[in-house]
């Protein structure tokens, strides 16, 4: 992921490059096509082709918050925006391919005038001469004279059509010198056209259709991506900061955990014993006793005196631990 994280970028270049591409071309081709409101036609193309972007880009950022009419209807005013756009593409190549190859097509045109007319020469010749030779065989042999007069009269015919032929052909190879430098514009054109044995504007027409149907398309599809990796990056933000935050946490809990642990697992040392700790033991001892032992009982530890046992009827008994006299 550290090697793509910044991949959205790229999608949002490419986007940019590819829509405003497709948007500058459908602009101008749509301009051409109504050249005589070129500024009007100009703003409002552009307008609609950044509606298109903005709308596909609310279509998928909150598709989930809006009602079905807005469903159908952005996403029906998109797919009709995405065609107008692909029409002013076509339009704008059109208008290109016909200015690389309008001298061209002038030029073949102009040529194949000239073959028609050198063809047209040579029947006009080879008639001229049968004429004259069905004219010369009707006459007799001794008409030599005769026959002379109608040579004169044909041939100054048939010297013109050859005089026409020669400057026709003349035209017609330095035509064919300019169609080989002007033919260098569209010379794939023409290796595709005679590849697929069709003539030029059929290819050409065939090659812009598939341009048009993937150009604008994928320039939306492109400005949806770029939504969608904003969106996933930002959720990938957010889910860092909390598994962040979190481990954050763990660590003052862990930290705080082992303060308390070293402080409680420390040994407590005086170097002398504080004053009046002992006499806190020992009311703290008295105090045990007397909630076990209740009022009457004993309070203190008291050593009880030696006393040895006496015979009965001694005349001198000994007290007991309250202060009486124990009696046998």
């Amino acid at each position: 992921m550290e090697n793509s994280k910044y991949f959205y970028i790229w999608i949002g270049l490419s986007a940019l490059l590819i829509a405003g591409s497709a948007a500058a071309f459908s602009v101008y081709g749509l301009a051409k096509l109504f050249s005589g409101a070129f500024l009007s036609v100009v703003l409002m193309a552009s307008s609609l082709e950044l509606g298109k972007l903005v709308a596909a880009s609310f279509l998928y950022r909150y598709w989930k918050f809006i009602n079905w009419f807005q469903k159908v209807y952005m996403t029906f005013a998109v797919l009709v925006l995405i065609g107008i756009t692909s029409a002013g593409i076509f339009g704008y190549l059109s208008n290109a391919y016909q200015g690389a190859t309008l001298e061209f097509e002038k030029q073949s045109t102009e040529l194949l005038t000239i073959e028609e007319r050198i063809e047209q020469l040579e029947e006009d010749k080879v008639f001229l001469k049968e004429e004259l030779s069905v004219a010369i065989s009707e006459l007799p042999d001794n008409y030599i004279t005769a026959k002379r007069k109608l040579r004169e009269d044909y041939n100054p015919q048939i010297t013109q059509v050859n005089q026409e032929i020669l400057e026709f052909k003349t035209r017609r190879a330095d035509l064919e010198i300019q169609l080989v430098s002007t033919g260098v514009d569209v010379g794939p054109a023409i290796y595709l056209a005679r590849t697929f044995g069709t003539d030029i504007d059929t290819v050409v027409k065939f090659f812009i259709f598939i341009l048009i149907f993937v150009f604008d398309p994928l320039a939306v599809m492109l400005v949806v991506a770029y939504n969608q990796a904003l969106i996933l990056k930002g959720k990938k933000s957010l889910d860092d900061a909390s598994l962040s935050a979190e481990r954050e946490e763990k660590a003052q809990e862990e930290k705080q955990r082992l303060s308390w642990k070293d402080i409680y697992s420390q040994p407590v040392l005086f170097d002398e014993e504080p004053s009046g700790f002992t006499a806190l033991v020992e009311d703290e001892e008295r105090m045990d006793i007397i909630g076990q032992n209740g009022n009457d009982g004993l309070h203190y530890d008291i050593e009880e005196p030696d006393i040895e046992p006496r015979e009965e009827n001694d005349p001198n008994p000994q007290p007991t631990a309250k202060g009486g006299v124990r009696i046998k």
